[in-house]
């Protein structure tokens, strides 16, 4: 067992590592241990990704058959495009779902790489499979609830497919390529591209499939950024105060936060610098944030407070502690 462990080491973790091209018996068992761990790491990553994908192609399949394809609704990107075309044409979705996405799988090749295009092919394939043959219930026909429960359920396939490490609707990385063109944002383009697609809804359709595809959007698109960034929305807090050793107890006594310090010195003007001080950096949750201002305040009124918004943490001591008694 041990010498099957060495060689898959060896073969997925050494030999990738192009640093030496030394045989399996010379490598120390320091080197193999290290080796061991980082594949643990990437098999562990991998079955991760993969549950977090097929678990938003079943959420995407499931907003889609039970929800839009049975009330004729669409949505925006990739996906809106495919149920608009089907809708008009009679081609059934599955097809189109490769179709419209394979040009947004090759240039994901040549903009993100390699893993990216292949775990996207893989997932779009899974999901026009699922749309295929696996058929779910119709839950309702009031418009505003397909609109609504559609797109949260159409996002959060999506959302998880990102997490994943893949994408079910290719808009994003046609818009990633075009802004890395021409310069414009990401955001910018999506909605240029939406635009469009509900503008052309509208004019073959009805204005009303337009609005209502609208609505299925906003939805899913809440749903994406619920599911990618998280339940919590954390704050970067920078403290700027000649009274930076108190607050940093403060912050890791009674908040139960950890506390980046950096060496600064303060300059205003023509004076040039002054005083060397302690500038503090953590970061809280959006529902913290009124208390660490608070307990700031009662013990410098004159801290300069630098906040913004981060999307994600991961490590450090972000997650609140639990304090000693």
């Amino acid at each position: 067992m041990k010498k099957f462990i060495k060689k898959l080491v060896f073969k997925f973790i050494l030999q990738k590592k192009k640093t030496s091209v030394q045989a399996l018996e010379s490598y120390s068992d320091y080197r193999f241990a290290k080796g061991f761990r980082e594949l643990k790491i990437v098999v562990t990553q991998s079955v991760k990704d993969a549950f977090l994908i097929l678990l938003g192609i079943a959420s995407a399949a499931f907003g889609l058959e039970s929800f839009l394809l049975p009330n004729n609704f669409i949505d925006g990107g990739a996906t809106g495009i495919s149920l608009l075309i089907a809708e008009l044409t009679g081609i059934p979705l599955y097809f189109l779902l490769i179709g419209i996405n394979l040009p947004f799988i090759f240039i994901g090749y040549h903009v993100i790489g390699k893993e990216f295009a292949i775990k996207t092919a893989i997932a779009i394939s899974l999901l026009a499979l699922c749309v295929a043959n696996v058929h779910f219930p119709e839950i309702t026909h009031d418009k505003f609830l397909v609109a609504l429960f559609g797109g949260a359920f159409l996002g959060a396939g999506i959302g998880l497919s990102v997490r994943g490490g893949a994408v079910i609707d290719g808009t994003e990385v046609l818009a990633i390529f075009l802004s890395r063109k021409f310069g414009v944002s990401i955001g910018d383009i999506i909605i240029i591209l939406n635009v469009i697609i509900f503008s052309f809804a509208a004019y073959v359709m009805s204005i009303d499939t337009a609005l209502y595809a609208m609505i299925t959007y906003l939805a899913a698109s809440k749903t994406l950024d619920f599911v990618i960034d998280g339940i919590e929305e954390y704050t970067a807090v920078t403290i700027i105060s000649c009274h930076s050793k108190e607050i940093k107890d403060m912050i890791i006594n009674e908040l139960g936060h950890g506390v980046t310090i950096y060496k600064g010195k303060g300059g205003f003007g023509n004076q040039g610098e002054k005083n060397s001080f302690d500038i503090l950096y953590t970061v809280v949750t959006r529902l913290e944030l009124n208390r660490l201002n608070t307990e700031i305040l009662k013990i410098d009124t004159n801290a300069f407070v630098v906040m913004s918004t981060v999307k994600d943490t991961k490590g450090g001591m972000i997650k609140k502690r639990p304090m000693a008694h």
